[in-house]
């Protein structure tokens, strides 16, 4: 630590402080606002693969990082039990995967607006359906969004729960990718934060 701590000092002391705070650019609000963004787009992939993504542009996430709404949406819409999209979708033979959630971090994340996604994997007979495969996707989030959180956090706590343990049982990544991913979190968190303000939920907000 001596030497690591010789080595910041040696580095970094020269870099002056010019006591600004930091740039938010929360004022610009709704950046994707055009008629262009309220449309389908088809796109040829190269790989022979079927992908049909919805994207949302949120306003900006990143100050409810303990509280983590949209972690707690795409547990919801990603969900493979009995009564999830994903099941109903395999059931008809429309879909093979679906992921949704938000990367938390750069371009899906910052102080000018957060996306949120939502990905489905379709096997042929559903790109024949598409149309139907998305409004299926679309009364699932009218229906999450009519019934509100869950009011006895059940969902939540073992949201909570899952992801201490992941944080606990982590393993040992490469000393100079957690680093660089600690720098990233001491531009985003609260001091406290630092190690797992990325991680961790701390605060249940249904409002939020």
């Amino acid at each position: 630590l001596d030497t690591l701590e010789k080595w910041v000092t040696e580095i970094f002391s020269e870099i002056p402080n010019n006591g600004l705070p930091k740039p938010s650019f929360g004022h610009l609000t709704q950046p994707f606002d055009t008629p262009e963004f309220h449309k389908l787009y088809r796109v040829v992939p190269i790989r022979k693969v079927h992908s049909l993504s919805i994207t949302w542009a949120l306003p900006p996430q990143e100050q409810y990082y303990r509280v983590k709404p949209l972690h707690y949406i795409s547990w919801l819409v990603g969900h493979e039990g009995k009564g999830s999209v994903l099941s109903f979708l395999r059931k008809k033979f429309w879909a093979l995967a679906l992921y949704g959630g938000n990367g938390e971090t750069g371009f899906e994340q910052n102080s000018t607006y957060s996306i949120f996604s939502i990905s489905v994997t379709l096997t042929d007979e559903g790109y024949k359906h598409f149309y139907e495969v998305a409004h299926v996707v679309f009364q699932y989030v009218k229906m999450l969004q009519k019934r509100g959180p869950d009011k006895r956090q059940v969902i939540w706590k073992e949201i909570q729960k899952i992801e201490a343990n992941e944080f606990h049982y982590q393993e040992q990544t490469d000393p100079v990718d957690y680093v660089e991913s600690l720098c990233e979190n001491m531009q985003l968190f609260q001091k406290e934060d630092f190690l797992t303000g990325d991680q961790l939920l701390f605060e249940y907000k249904p409002e939020v």
